[in-house]
């Protein structure tokens, strides 16, 4: 894998800027241009069943700092006590009609532009993921942790919830390792195709399995 890359050296913090710079003024241009498609959403999520129109919860950031991600509420409320409880599987009734179609098209994942803009994520890098799974990561596996996370990265273009969490994170480690502003081109070019072909959300048993991690034996999935 190589060692990481030293984000404190002046190149790397310079383009470390210029990718902060893109993610704010690339996010307030998208949040503004697709605002009226957002409301157009929450309406359809309020009509579409009761409940709040955002999903809100914790997740692990840039260097383990928490923080809260926003989407918008693709399930029915309390759907963790009911049914498969923190298992979502294809065609889970758990998933609300509008829910299903956000989800199948990653429309969900819109209101993580907030979290971009605010500094908790990047357009571009290792998915977010919840605390108990960081805490059964081995020291190599907290690698992933050195980036934003983003909304869309190389393990989702290669992949996504088809191939296990370790070798999802093993893929995150080595976008961090050999992370650059042309790989972040890559990245984005290269989305588009898994979104609309519907690739890989959920794996071929039609469960997307949880990382279980070193210590855990539990079957867990967000």
């Amino acid at each position: 894998m190589g060692k990481i890359k030293n984000i404190h050296s002046p190149f790397i913090s310079i383009t470390l800027f210029f990718k902060r710079t893109i993610d704010v003024l690339v996010g307030v241009f998208l949040f503004l241009l697709i605002l009226p498609i957002l409301i157009f959403i929450a309406i359809a999520i309020k009509l579409d069943s009761s409940g709040p129109v955002f999903f809100r919860q914790q997740r692990v950031g840039f260097k383990g700092k928490p923080f809260s991600i926003y989407k918008f509420r693709t399930m029915v409320v309390n759907a963790v006590n009911i049914g498969a409880g923190l298992n979502i599987v294809d065609n889970d009734p758990r998933i609300t009609a509008a829910g299903k179609v956000l989800r199948d098209w990653s429309l969900d994942e819109l209101p993580q532009i907030i979290n971009i803009v605010k500094g908790e994520m990047s357009f571009i890098g290792p998915r977010p993921t919840l605390q108990y799974q960081v805490d059964n990561y081995t020291e190599h596996q907290r690698k992933r942790l050195n980036m934003k996370p983003g909304v869309t990265g190389w393990a989702q273009i290669n992949g996504r919830n088809n191939i296990p969490w370790e070798e999802r994170i093993e893929l995150d480690v080595w976008y961090v390792d050999n992370w650059s502003l042309w790989l972040d081109m890559k990245i984005v070019l290269k989305t588009p195709a898994v979104v609309f072909n519907k690739a890989n959300i959920y794996s071929n048993t039609g469960v997307s399995y949880d990382f279980k991690g070193k210590e855990s034996d539990k079957n867990k999935l967000h």
